[in-house]
């Protein structure tokens, strides 16, 4: 496992924003990071918009929509991390899709060099980033992007869902980093209720693996926060705060900092019971 991530689940109960890079701009993801840091988040995900997101609802969508029309580039993203890290240790974990990933070329002096699976890991290791979310990516098809993230030190983290079932054994045997759990079925988005059995969803990776369990997908608001991290190890929120972005724009910092404030203290009551 991931020094920084090991060391976010080992704190406690975790909190986890997720943020799409560049919007409202690339400046603005950058504050955010720090703002969440302060507001108590413990690992932070973020996205690298896709022309395509397909597991993402509307809110996300129109977000990397957004990002990609101001000019967000993989490459610009790759140097905001850099400018970040030489910040914080916050652990950060990229969520972007196969496409992203495989047709990678970095630029250099106008001309690419290699492309790839390979060049786009070692790039994101080199700066800083912890993990790898590719939710298009199914368990039987990882091993391209995981044998590279082994190399260059990153977390693989898998997805179960509620329709896993069967599979959540084989993929707890082989996860790393942590388990993220998939509250709902269908898209990204805020749901105003979640009935999925998070518990026996944990309870079958534990039977297989000591690894963490970060619940996503539908949270938003502080009580279904502090019910989730109650039945896991911890909560992931991406809509909500995508949202506050495209309502503030450029003034969604202190929106986000509030916010992030208010889940964290929520997963920090469950965690007290």
């Amino acid at each position: 496992m991931n020094r920084r991530i090991e060391e976010a689940f080992a704190r406690g109960k975790a909190f986890i924003p997720f943020i799409t890079c560049g919007d409202p701009s690339l400046e603005t993801t950058e504050q955010l990071v720090y703002a969440c840091q302060e507001a108590g988040a413990d690992l932070i995900e973020l996205g690298i918009p896709f022309s395509d997101p397909t597991a993402e609802g509307p809110v996300i969508q129109a977000a990397n929509m957004r990002a990609l029309s101001g000019g967000v580039t993989t490459d610009r993203i790759f140097e905001m991390v850099e400018r970040i890290r030489t910040k914080t240790e916050i652990p950060l974990v990229f969520m972007t899709y196969a496409n992203v990933v495989f047709s990678y070329h970095e630029g250099l002096g106008g001309q690419k060099t290699d492309a790839g699976t390979e060049r786009f890991i070692e790039r994101a290791a080199r700066a800083g980033i912890d993990g790898l979310i590719l939710p298009d990516v199914p368990f039987e098809e990882k091993e391209e992007f995981a044998s590279a993230c082994r190399k260059y030190g990153l977390d693989l983290i898998s997805l179960i869902a509620p329709t896993s079932k069967e599979r959540i054994a084989r993929i707890a045997r082989e996860a790393e980093g942590f388990v993220y759990c998939v509250s709902s079925l269908g898209v990204t988005g805020m749901r105003s209720e979640i009935t999925t059995d998070i518990s026996g969803m944990v309870e079958l990776v534990k039977r297989e693996k000591d690894i963490p369990c970060a619940v996503g997908f539908g949270i938003s608001t502080p009580d279904q926060a502090r019910e989730m991290a109650a039945k896991s190890d911890g909560a992931i929120v991406g809509s909500a705060i995508v949202k506050l972005c495209g309502t503030y724009g450029r003034g969604c910092v202190p929106e986000v900092r509030e916010y992030v404030r208010r889940m964290k203290e929520a997963v920090r009551e469950a965690e007290r019971g």
